[in-house]
């Protein structure tokens, strides 16, 4: 898996949201609890998708789309807020059980 992204876009997420794109690829290659989500809203273009998941710094929602055969193209990533942890947590509790 491959992971690309707009270096200007990065870098104003970072400021912005307090996330790397390089800590955001992270929730792809070392987390197995993920919940993917189908972003509906802004899938006019292209199939965008919305995943929450933990990286080493805490829970992380990471808006991406695949551009070709194992390449994901992060577009923003930040730390999840408190409706996001409450659905990922009922994702894991469906997932695992309680």
């Amino acid at each position: 898996m491959r992971f690309d992204w707009d270096p200007k876009k990065a870098a104003r997420n970072e400021k912005l949201h307090g996330v790397t794109f390089e800590e955001a690829k992270e929730l792809f290659t070392d987390s197995e609890d993920v919940l993917e989500i189908y972003d509906v809203e802004h899938s006019e273009a292209e199939d965008r998708f919305k995943s929450i998941g933990p990286i080493r710094r805490g829970l992380v929602l990471v808006v991406w789309t695949e551009r070709s055969d194992d390449v994901i193209r992060i577009i923003s990533a930040w730390w999840a807020t408190k409706n996001e942890e409450k659905v990922y947590r009922e994702f894991l509790e469906e997932r695992h059980g309680k």
